[in-house]
């Protein structure tokens, strides 16, 4: 276990804007706790940080992004929002015992969750009184390589803002840390209001198309289950692992090669990857070939509104789409173009009009029951359906700008999710090192994954995909 040395509330260290901020509907739609991620920071000699000078850099940051430091509350509608009171942050120092090695590749486990990453007490204390963000600064003990490293552990408030939105503010801190000048450019749009459309009621004209309903929306409908069950309640219970899959640039440009249809638009490194994944895991599943599926995954809409969003927008702006349903026999018989077709038809959805019917519908009285019990104390609860087995989840982190992260030592050799999924999951990140490299953050069911990591990269040199 990791030793933890001090920890420190840190303020902003000028006065910010006071008053509530309400969160959008993608904001209240999103997982209620705090998300983990982790930042591995490798060097040949011992990485000296000075906790007073990132106490002072992150100080200052708060002033921009002034409402990280406050707090979540509940409105009187029953949708959360931030209390921005400036109560701050917490940074912990730490040092484990353990060196860079015993840690591997830095796989999601239990150990990386319960060393590295902050705990959180979610039962002690109302929610209502809990950091929206909590960084570990974790130092490994030196090897007899003389290579030394450091963790940065955080555990960030998904309402509060999604991936990218977290990483560029991390970003900002590490720019201050170096004693670097930020530009006007790099100042975060707060102001959530932006993604307060009208309703339909009040928007519609004679000449307005009707609005779309329920039915338009096939990410809103149920998934399909193992054929023969009436529910998901056997593959929930299965215990899922985690493993760090690395592709090369040239492995990367022999999916996009294969994945592309002559004649048509080229792929994109999501589309080549993940309709990989997707292929692997019907082949690792040995499932019948009539067996329905399906990926489901978020879009980032920053660029798909019409108007788009301010560049720096800091907030959830994400949706979900899914493939069409598609026979694990058509996924893993026809060539890889085909699996990618099928990703790149659940993009296309994720227009203007879609997105906004999209954030207007999914948000109801099952995520204010979900909220409720958060804020009571009852968990997160499930707000969206069970994304496993025999279908997937998959993330892309591909536009997260980590190899940006440098607080002074260099920038991180990885970067990646602090816990085990509990379902089939890809998470798909651009290399720090290497940026025409990825790493896939592959969660799998423990009964398949071994299967799934030899298809993985045999898969990418078989003649025909």
């Amino acid at each position: 276990m990791a030793t933890i040395k001090a920890s420190h509330t840190v303020v902003p260290n000028q006065p910010t804007p006071k008053g509530r901020l309400w969160l959008s509907n993608s904001d209240n739609s999103t997982r209620k706790a705090h998300s983990p991620v982790i930042y591995i920071y490798k060097a040949k000699h011992n990485i000296e940080y000075n906790i007073e000078r990132m106490k002072e850099s992150l100080s200052k940051t708060l002033v921009y992004f002034y409402p990280v430091a406050g707090r979540l509350s509940l409105s009187e509608s029953g949708r959360m929002e931030v209390d921005c009171n400036a109560k701050g942050v917490t940074l912990i120092e730490a040092e484990t015992a353990k060196t860079l090695a015993d840690f591997g590749d830095f796989s999601p486990s239990d150990s990386i969750k319960e060393e590295l990453v902050p705990a959180i007490d979610y039962h002690s204390q109302p929610i209502q009184e809990i950091p929206l963000l909590f960084v570990q600064l974790t130092r490994f003990k030196g090897d007899q390589q003389q290579q030394h490293g450091l963790a940065i552990g955080m555990a960030y408030s998904h309402p509060v803002a999604d991936g990218l939105a977290w990483t560029r503010f991390v970003n900002t801190w590490a720019t201050v840390n170096r004693g670097d000048s930020l530009d006007v450019n790099e100042m975060p749009f707060l102001d959530r209001t932006i993604l307060k459309f009208p309703t339909w009621s009040s928007s519609l004209s004679l000449l307005s198309p009707p609005p779309l309903s329920h039915s338009d929306h096939p990410e809103l409908k149920p998934l399909p289950l193992i054929l023969g069950r009436s529910d998901s309640t056997e593959e929930q219970n299965k215990k899922t692992t985690a493993s760090v899959l690395k592709l090369t640039s040239k492995q990367v440009e022999m999916l996009k090669k294969k994945a592309n249809d002559q004649g048509s638009t080229p792929c994109t490194r999501f589309e080549a990857v993940a309709a990989h994944i997707w292929r692997c895991a019907c082949k690792a599943r040995g499932q019948h070939h009539k067996q329905p599926t399906i990926v489901r995954f978020n879009g980032d809409i920053r660029n798909r509104l019409i108007p788009p969003l301010p560049r720096n927008y800091f907030g959830n702006a994400l949706v979900a789409t899914v493939t069409p349903e598609c026979y694990v026999g058509e996924i893993t018989s026809r060539p890889l173009s085909y699996a990618a077709r099928k990703l790149r038809e659940a993009i296309a959805l994720l227009r203007d009009e879609y997105i906004r019917s999209q954030l207007e519908a999914v948000f109801g009285e099952e995520q204010l029951k979900c909220i409720r019990a958060f804020f009571l104390g009852q968990g997160e609860g499930r707000s969206e359906p069970f994304g496993g087995n025999p279908n997937l989840q998959i993330t892309s982190w591909i536009n997260f700008p980590v190899d940006s992260t440098d607080f002074g030592w260099g920038k991180p050799v990885y970067f990646g999710l602090g816990y085990v999924c509990a379902l089939d999951r890809g998470i798909i990140v651009r290399d720090p090192q290497d940026d025409g490299s990825l790493i896939v953050i592959m969660h799998f069911q423990i009964a398949h994954m071994q299967l799934f990591k030899k298809l993985f990269y045999e898969d990418i040199f078989t003649s025909r995909l």
